[in-house]
């Protein structure tokens, strides 16, 4: 491996900018990483034996930098992608893409004008479990989707500057949005019991064809809970995350109507068969591929937008106390 073919920087090494430094280190692409934060740099770069600054301008100026990762706090997703596009970079962001969808244009803009590329870390669509249960569905293996729901649910970590709408929905609403689309309306409640911000909320969505979802997030749940359950008209497919030997369970179930009386038969319980690829591994290795082939990303900037959109819908839920609101009528600008 030349120094030539190490072509990736990554911009913050923290909780999880460590992992994702780590992962690209290990396929032979990371040439520099790039923190506030004097001890975690010297720490990663000694272990993956990487070059390190704390001046995020020196990365933009490296000619032989082809993409930045960006995996800092939230707040400074778009600015620092903004940056990294308007210097020639493609980009690799971490979720969420911006904090409203009115940043997420502008990068929108900036990318266009300068023909990057720029994908957005929702890891979960790189999961196998969840690529084997959307081939599964496309296939028609559980007929006509008729409910969604999602649980996301562990006990902390607790935050204080974005709340658990923000930290926790993102990823549940990608998976939904896969399945269904853009939604009609948008309903979320929930509570700050310890702090200033929400660390329970519920949200609710309907789409078109009576197709309806709900999202339970919380960070006070007593055990920690990533379950994602696709209701069909020939039966359920269930996605368990925190599982270890059952990550994605086809149940054959239907509902029929008998004398007008709805009854309920349960046939038999599958454990789908998965690959074991880390989610992240791949997650990364199609971000080098998109880089080589110029092909539009899975989670591509569209697919930020669309996520931020019912988040920012949500929020002005949450904030008027769980009102019903529908994706046409609102205005979505974060204020």
């Amino acid at each position: 491996m030349t120094k030539a073919d190490k072509y990736i920087a990554v911009v913050g090494c923290g909780y999880w900018g460590k992992n994702l430094v780590r992962d690209f280190a290990s396929l032979g692409v990371l040439r520099i990483i790039c923190d506030y934060t004097i001890q975690a740099l010297t720490e990663l770069g000694q272990k993956f034996d990487v070059e390190t600054t704390t001046d995020f301008t020196k990365v933009l100026a490296m000619p032989d930098i082809k993409a930045v990762v960006i995996a800092t706090p939230a707040p400074t997703h778009a600015n620092l992608a903004i940056q990294a596009l308007t210097a020639g970079k493609d980009v690799f962001v971490e979720k969420p893409l911006a904090l409203t969808v009115e940043d997420a244009l502008k990068i929108e803009t900036v990318a266009k004008k300068n023909n990057r590329m720029l994908m957005v870390g929702h890891l979960l669509e790189y999961h196998p479990a969840l690529v084997k249960l959307r081939n599964l569905v496309e296939s028609g293996k559980i007929g006509k989707l008729r409910y969604i729901y999602s649980n996301r649910l562990s006990f902390g970590k607790v935050r204080t500057e974005e709340n658990v709408l923000w930290s926790f929905a993102p990823h549940d609403i990608c998976s939904i949005l896969g399945f269904a689309g853009l939604p009609i309306s948008v309903q979320a409640v929930g509570s700050a019991n310890l702090g200033q911000v929400e660390d329970f909320c519920l949200i609710n969505l309907e789409f078109e064809q009576n197709l309806k979802a709900h999202i339970f997030t919380s960070w006070l749940h007593p055990f920690k809970e990533q379950r994602l359950v696709l209701v069909g008209e020939l039966g359920t497919l269930v996605f368990d995350d925190v599982s270890t030997d059952a990550k994605l369970t086809f149940y054959d179930q239907q509902a029929e109507i008998k004398d007008n009386i709805p009854v309920l038969q349960f046939r038999s319980k599958t454990v789908v068969s998965i690959d074991s690829a880390s989610p992240l591994t791949e997650e990364c290795k199609h971000f080098l591929k998109c880089i080589e082939t110029r092909q539009t990303p899975k989670t591509d900037i569209q697919n930020g937008i669309n996520v931020l959109k019912v988040l920012d819908l949500a929020q002005l839920s949450l904030e008027s106390q769980g009102k019903v609101l529908s994706l046409k009528e609102v205005q979505l600008v974060h204020t």
